[in-house]
């Protein structure tokens, strides 16, 4: 490509062709398209590489050397079971879809335990990460007193393994000493627990637009920032944003349940690059139990069918059962989530009968789908948390 003939250009060639001298000032300068950018890209490398444009390419540092930086810097997250069989880290995000009753909120409150509660208080080891928990409420059923119970329960098995009671009890003074501890350290816990509540898509955007500044607060007020955010649930707006006509802002944008889901995963993801935390979301089913599209009946009706008319009102078939929990999100949250988990409460089947709760107790299941994990656990709920069948 031959570049454009200026008249300094021309005047140049005119100078040189009848052998004059050309004024070092007024010598043209032609520059290509580009080169500006790539001149100043190689400084830039060659400022980062030492001097030579290629250095930054050369090893720093050994396989090693960058796993222990790693681990050292986002170190993994140990969650109570049922969610301690895959490997968690800060920046993951973890959707746990089930349907009503099959122990979601009470795996949020669990981890949720776990990340207030201090690794050591006063000689008593409690195993936690004493981080912040921004709890977002969409569902309006959080339970307070439910956390608190959780978190009593968690104080007291720990303090007891240290401080077994014995017959004097109540005469030297342990009981008052017990009272003076848990008092102290549930209300040291419970600052560390931050909770907001929404009622609609917009609110749950300026919640998450004020992560950062929370997190800021916190920090500078306790000297910890927000570590674990959670959504309980993710899909409580779905039909009330799918019912809204579509809109235009003032940017020109178009408000609908595509456009908001957007908006909250890139509210996620900016707070993510600022300060790596791990995000744990809820995600109950929209369709229920036991309703099925044409093509579902279709696919199933030469499976299913038989000469009995009883077939045509089977109620629990699998396909109906899958139904329930299909997947609703849009593709940019589908790609957000890193882990999936599926939870299902077994009513149907028989109880589990817990000698310390003496009761019997209803049993839910636990399946990986992402990673897929080939295997389900059942667990039951108890006062202080979460119990495994084995």
């Amino acid at each position: 490509v031959r570049p454009p003939t200026s008249t300094s250009a021309r005047k140049h060639k005119t100078h040189t062709s009848t052998g004059a001298k050309l004024d070092p000032a007024e010598r043209p300068k032609i520059r290509w398209k580009g080169g500006e950018e790539s001149s100043r890209t190689l400084a830039m490398a060659g400022e980062a590489g030492g001097g030579r444009p290629r250095d930054w390419l050369s090893m720093d540092e050994t396989a090693a050397a960058f796993l222990s930086r790693s681990l050292s810097t986002r170190p993994p997250i140990l969650l109570p079971p049922p969610l301690h069989r895959a490997p968690l880290r800060p920046g993951n995000v973890v959707e746990i879809a089930g349907p009503s009753g099959s122990g979601k909120s009470q795996l949020l409150l669990m981890s949720a335990v776990q990340c207030i509660l201090p690794k050591e208080w006063e000689g008593v080891y409690f195993g936690g990460l004493g981080k912040a928990v921004m709890y977002i409420d969409l569902d309006c059923r959080f339970d307070v007193l439910r956390l608190a119970q959780i978190l009593r329960k968690r104080i007291a098995a720990c303090y007891g393994s240290v401080h077994p009671t014995n017959e004097n009890f109540v005469t030297d003074g342990s009981k008052d000493k017990f009272h003076s501890f848990e008092s102290t350290l549930f209300s040291d816990c419970m600052k560390r627990f931050l909770y907001v509540r929404c009622y609609n898509s917009s609110e749950l955007v300026a919640a998450l637009k004020s992560l950062k500044s929370q997190s800021e607060a916190r920090s500078e007020v306790f000297g910890i920032g927000v570590y674990f955010l959670m959504l309980d649930s993710i899909g409580a707006f779905y039909w009330i944003d799918r019912a809204l006509q579509p809109t235009r802002e003032s940017k020109g944008k178009t408000l609908s349940f595509q456009s908001i889901t957007e908006t909250v995963v890139q509210e996620i993801h900016k707070f993510l690059q600022l300060q790596p935390i791990l995000v744990l979301v809820t995600k109950a089913p929209i369709y229920g139990e036991g309703i099925t599209t044409s093509n579902d009946f279709q696919r199933g009706s030469l499976k299913h069918m038989s000469e009995d008319s009883t077939a045509l009102r089977y109620p629990k078939r699998e396909e109906e059962r899958n139904g329930s929990c299909r997947e609703y999100m849009p593709s940019a949250w589908q790609t957000f989530v890193t882990h999936r988990i599926k939870l299902q409460d077994l009513a149907q089947e028989a109880g589990f009968f817990s000698e310390q709760e003496n009761e019997m107790l209803s049993v839910h299941t636990c399946e990986w789908v992402q990673p897929s994990l080939n295997s389900k656990e059942k667990f039951y709920i108890k006062d202080d948390g979460v119990g495994l069948i084995q």
